[in-house]
């Protein structure tokens, strides 16, 4: 038999606990590894290149989306275990991602393991795709930002950017302790962050209003 390679990610040890119980109950699963946190999970996932994760939304830190934005194209095939209610439940089914909901019953993680054989190896990185764009569209602001520089990974909280420039196919988030490139679009940044305190001010740039101390008018002269 081959076996699929499975990780666990989720903050909660007995919630690890109890999934393993239940995915032990499966020949077909073999599991490689257990997360605690979303850093955790994405070395361990780019280390031991899993053919499947469980992976928890909600965690401290880094939750269940950051993790997959930062696999990029070294996400493998993802079930989130949510507690989400039925209706978002809904929105991840529409995007052909899998998920469990807490607690994991045995007759449940079977039809989730039939979705995996259907598909593996799959075309699951374009539906990973759809639901990042999705969850970025969303209305809820983000409140932090990830920035990857040199195989680390920094949080900025987005209470401290003063203002974002665009330079080339990066943006240059600026705070008052330093600057940082990322990998990403203004426009994209623009529809990450709040609104009320984000001003596309210039077509390479985006303000925090919070940080505005003066405006002077505009003219030839000035």
């Amino acid at each position: 038999m081959n076996r699929k390679q499975a990780i666990i990610v989720d903050d909660e040890a007995l919630a690890r606990k109890a999934l393993r119980m239940v995915i032990d109950g499966f020949e077909e699963i073999e599991i490689v590894g257990e997360c605690s946190d979303g850093f955790e999970a994405v070395k361990t996932i780019k280390e031991k290149k899993p053919d499947l994760v469980f992976l928890d939304i909600q965690m401290p830190k880094l939750d269940g989306f950051d993790v997959l934005e930062l696999l990029g194209k070294d996400a493998p095939f993802i079930v989130f275990v949510t507690a989400y209610d039925e209706y978002a439940l809904q929105a991840f089914e529409a995007h052909a991602l899998d998920y469990l909901l807490k607690p994991v019953k045995p007759e449940r993680m079977a039809k989730t393991l039939d979705r995996v054989k259907e598909r593996f190896p799959g075309k699951s990185r374009q539906a990973v795709d759809k639901l990042l764009q999705q969850h970025r569209l969303k209305d809820v602001p983000h409140k932090r930002i990830l920035v990857r520089d040199q195989g680390n990974i920094y949080i900025i909280p987005a209470e401290d950017i003063i203002y974002i420039e665009a330079q080339d196919d990066y943006v240059c988030i600026n705070t008052l302790k330093k600057s940082s490139l990322k990998n990403d679009t203004l426009a994209n940044m623009e529809k990450m962050l709040d609104p009320r305190k984000f001003f596309r001010i210039h077509r390479s740039y985006i303000l925090n209003i919070d940080y505005l101390s003066k405006i002077e008018p505009y003219s030839k002269d000035s």
